[in-house]
């Protein structure tokens, strides 16, 4: 899930990293659009992708990373969205790890 401050933060990079070095398929949401416990929506995040190639560097990640973002602005909206696809979004992020 990819919120406002994901991108950089120390252990959210670990986790891109020992993911994609087991092998395991790896996909990102955007959750901006969501709201939380007081009804606040927040501004969109960069991707956490960006920060990484294979290949050595001549592939960028988001490239081959799919960072969904669902194209709503209403939260019910957005999470019926991401219910609705989960399911497709994870089965391409493994097939398209199979392929790296």
């Amino acid at each position: 899930m990819i919120g406002q401050n994901t991108a950089g933060r120390k252990w959210i990079d670990y986790e891109i990293k020992k993911l994609w070095s087991e092998g395991k398929g790896v996909l990102g949401i955007y959750i901006h659009n969501l709201k939380d416990r007081e009804g606040n929506q927040t501004t969109k995040g960069r991707n956490p992708f960006e920060t990484y190639t294979l290949n050595n560097g001549t592939i960028s990640l988001p490239s081959v990373v799919q960072a969904y973002d669902p194209p709503f602005s209403n939260s019910t909206y957005v999470y019926d969205h991401i219910k609705e696809n989960i399911e497709k979004w994870i089965e391409e992020a493994i097939k398209i790890r199979a392929r790296y």
